[in-house]
């Protein structure tokens, strides 16, 4: 795989390429999209070390990669709020979607959305919150900032992994190799922070 980026790293096909991996992986969250950035970056960083012809731009990558990760969020929030009957027993025959949804519902009800960004660390955690915010009808302008910080803190830990994964080692498969084992550390961090019980409420004084 890591010639394979490194020949697209070399062509801004590498953009298309990357953003519809981004996009489909709400949907597919089997799809290596995070491997696929962080190889990019590598493959880039060493070819800009190198003084290779052509490349392409890691902040230009990282903007693809924010905006394809915002897209497939909204495209996945949208589809869940029009989901319909159907999808509602979907959910509430999936006690990871209900847990979800009702930790996404707390916190968002109290103007905060630190949960949307953890979330796209963790394995599956996008299309989870992504869905449970269309199927509980949260509003847009309270998820929408929160997807937008999501996939901008996810671009950057990528490309910056891969950009330093790069530098240090080169494009070599061990160098890719401790890249995307910075980002499966990350993974397993959120994971393990959203598999965590929700705080109680906080109790409300007596007036």
């Amino acid at each position: 795989m890591l010639e394979s980026v490194r020949w697209l790293a070399a062509s801004p096909w590498i953009y298309a390429a990357v953003a519809t991996s981004v996009v489909l992986d709400v949907f597919l969250p089997v799809l290596p999209s995070g491997v696929l950035v962080i190889s990019a970056a590598t493959a880039a960083t060493a070819a800009t070390a190198t003084a290779a012809p052509g490349g392409i731009s890691l902040v230009a990558l990282a903007l693809c990669a924010a905006s394809a990760s915002v897209l497939g969020d909204l495209v996945a929030y949208r589809l869940a709020w029009r989901g319909g009957p159907r999808l509602d027993r979907a959910i509430a025959r999936s006690r990871r979607l209900t847990t979800a949804q009702e930790r996404l519902g707390t916190a968002l009800g109290r103007g905060g959305g630190a949960l949307v960004v953890i979330a796209r660390f963790a394995p599956a955690g996008r299309s989870v919150v992504s869905l449970g915010a269309g199927a509980a009808r949260r509003r847009a302008r309270e998820f929408v900032p929160w997807s937008v910080l999501a996939g901008v803190a996810w671009a950057s830990y990528s490309v910056g992994v891969g950009y330093f994964g790069g530098q240090w080692l080169g494009a070599t498969w061990f160098s890719a190799a401790v890249s995307v084992l910075a980002l499966f550390l990350a993974g397993s961090v959120a994971a393990y922070v959203m598999r965590r019980p929700a705080p109680p409420p906080a109790p409300t004084p007596a007036s």
